[in-house]
C-alpha cells in the first residue's frame, strides 16, 4: 500500500486530551440536534398561532411577536455556532467520514443547505419587518419558514440515517437508495414529533412570561398543548425504528451493551414522563403548567435527546458508515492490506510526545491510528483502565482478536507487531511511564502466535463471514 492509498496519510490527527473524540462531537452535536429540532417545531408553531390570532385568539399575535424572539436567539445564534462546530470538530476526528457522505450526496447537501439559507431568510425578515406585517403576509412568511425549517431536516435526517442502513446502496442502488434507505421514514416521523413537542414546551415557557391574567394564558397553553400531541405515536415510531435496524445493531440496544441498553431506558422513561404530562395532564385533564414545570418537562426531553443520539450514534458500531467505512476511519477492505504493511507504514505526523524507544513510539502510533477515535489513553473510555487487570498474553489475544473479544470493536487493522508494540505501551502506561522502562523485545514465538490468532479473527467484523 502507497502512502497515497493509505487511510492514515490522508488527515492530519486532532487531539482532545482526556475527552475522547466522540465525546466531544456528541456533546456538541446533541445540542445542536435538540436545538435544531426546537427551530422546526417553533417555526410550525408560530403558523399554528398566527393562524388562530387571524380566526380570533386573544394574545395569539402578541404569543408569535415574543415567541420568535426567543427562536432567534437561541436556535438563530447558539443553534448556528453549533452548526459550525459541528462541521469543525467532525471534520478533524472524522474527515474520510464526511469526505464520503459529501462525496455521495453532495447535491443533497447543496439542496439542504439552500432550504436552510431561505430558513434564516425568511426568519430574519419576519423578525424586522413581521409587526408592519398585513394578516396575509405575516400568516405566508412564516409558513415558508416552517416549511424550510422542516425542508432542512428532510435532507439532513436521509443522510444521517444512511450511515446506519445504507440499505440498497451497498448493492449499486446510487445515491436515492442510500437517502431513501429503511429507516429514513421512521427517523423523520420520529423527529417531526420531537420537534413539535419541544416546539409546545418551550411555548409553555414563554406564555408563562407574558403579562396576561392567567385564564388568559391558560387558553394559550390548551393551544400550544394540543401541538406537542404527535407524542402519543413516538413509541410506535420507536419500535418502527429498532425493526428496520439490523440484527446486531437492534443486540446492542436490547442487552447486547449494558451501556447502550441503559441510555434506550433513559430516553424511553425520559419520553414517557413527557409523554404522560402532556397527554394526561395537558391535553386530556387541561391542566395549567407553570414556567417551572414547563422547563423541568423541557429538561427531561433534552435528556432524552441526549440519550437517543447516543443510542443512534452507539447502533452503528462498529461502523461511521455501516459495511463501508469503520470506526477507525478504515475501509473493510483495506484491512487486509493494513495487516500485511503494518498500521503506522504510511504515517507521516510526528508524535505530540517523546516516547523512551522505538517500539512505544510504534506503539503510540497505533494507539492513535486504530484506538483514539472511540478511546483516551487515561480519559474518557480509557484504554489504561479497560486493560489494567489483563495479563500480557490475554492482552495480546484481546487485541488481536478485537472484534472477536467485543463484537462492536472493528477488526485490529495491523500486524503482529502492531499488537506487540500496543501492549508494551499499555504496559508501560499502566506502570505510570517509568522513565527507564526498557520493552523487552517481542520473541519470535510471540509475533508468531499472535499473528495466528490475527488469521484465526480474519479481517471481517463480527457478524460477518471471514
Amino acid at each position: 500500500m502507497s502512502p497515497i492509498d493509505s487511510p492514515i496519510a490522508h488527515y492530519p490527527v486532532n487531539d482532545f486530551g482526556p475527552l475522547m473524540k466522540g465525546l466531544v462531537i456528541g456533546g456538541v452535536g446533541i445540542v445542536h440536534v435538540f436545538l435544531a429540532q426546537f427551530a422546526i417545531g417553533g417555526g410550525m408553531l408560530m403558523w399554528y398561532f398566527e393562524r388562530l390570532g387571524q380566526r380570533g385568539l386573544p394574545d395569539a399575535r402578541t404569543f408569535v411577536d415574543g415567541y420568535f424572539k426567543v427562536l432567534v436567539l437561541v436556535s438563530f445564534v447558539v443553534g448556528a455556532l453549533t452548526g459550525v462546530a459541528m462541521w469543525f470538530t467532525t471534520i478533524q476526528v472524522g474527515a474520510r467520514t464526511i469526505g464520503l457522505m459529501i462525496d455521495e450526496f453532495h447535491w443533497l447537501w447543496a439542496t439542504e443547505w439552500v432550504w436552510f439559507a431561505v430558513e434564516i431568510t425568511a426568519g430574519y425578515a419576519f423578525y424586522r419587518a413581521g409587526r408592519r406585517l398585513g394578516g396575509r403576509a405575516r400568516l405566508r412568511l412564516l409558513a415558508l419558514y416552517a416549511l424550510a425549517s422542516w425542508m432542512s431536516l428532510f435532507w439532513i435526517n436521509g443522510i444521517l440515517a444512511w450511515q446506519l442502513t445504507p440499505g440498497r446502496w451497498l448493492d449499486g442502488g446510487g445515491m436515492w437508495a442510500g437517502f431513501f434507505n429503511p429507516s429514513f421514514l421512521p427517523s423523520l416521523l420520529f423527529r417531526t414529533a420531537v420537534s413539535t413537542t419541544l416546539g409546545a414546551l418551550a411555548a409553555c415557557i414563554v406564555i408563562n412570561t407574558m403579562d396576561l391574567p392567567r385564564d388568559r394564558r391558560a387558553q394559550l397553553i390548551r393551544r400550544a398543548s394540543r401541538f406537542a400531541a404527535p407524542i402519543a405515536v413516538m413509541p410506535v415510531l420507536a419500535l418502527w425504528f429498532a425493526a428496520v435496524l439490523p440484527g446486531d445493531s437492534r443486540s446492542w440496544l436490547l442487552g447486547g451493551s449494558m451501556a447502550m441498553t441503559m441510555f434506550v431506558g433513559v430516553a424511553a422513561g425520559a419520553s414517557l414522563l413527557v409523554g404522560g404530562y402532556v397527554i394526561a395532564g395537558l391535553i386530556v385533564q387541561r391542566l395549567y403548567i407553570n414556567g417551572a414545570t414547563a422547563t423541568l418537562l423541557l429538561g427531561l426531553a433534552f435528556g432524552a435527546t441526549a440519550a437517543g443520539e447516543f443510542v443512534r450514534e452507539g447502533a452503528r458500531k462498529p461502523y461511521t458508515v455501516r459495511g463501508v467505512l469503520y470506526s477507525t476511519s478504515i475501509r473493510p477492505d483495506e484491512v487486509a492490506a493494513l495487516r500485511r504493511t503494518g498500521a503506522t507504514a504510511a504515517d507521516p505526523y510526528p508524535l505530540r510526545e517523546r516516547y523512551p524507544g522505538e517500539q512505544l513510539a510504534r506503539g503510540a502510533r497505533v494507539e492513535r491510528a486504530l484506538c483514539d477515535a472511540c478511546h483516551t489513553m487515561r480519559g474518557a473510555n480509557a484504554l489504561v483502565e479497560l486493560t489494567r487487570t489483563w495479563a500480557d498474553d490475554q492482552l495480546r489475544l484481546n487485541l488481536a482478536k478485537l472484534q472477536r473479544t467485543k463484537g462492536f470493536m472493528p477488526p485490529f487493522a495491523g500486524n503482529a507487531e502492531d499488537v506487540e508494540a500496543l501492549v508494551q505501551l499499555l504496559r508501560w502506561e499502566r506502570d505510570d511511564r517509568p522513565a527507564g522502562f526498557a520493552a523487552p523485545p517481542a520473541s519470535p514465538e510471540t509475533l508468531a502466535q499472535i499473528a495466528r490468532w490475527l488469521d484465526e479473527a480474519g479481517t471481517a467484523a463480527a457478524g460477518e463471514p471471514r
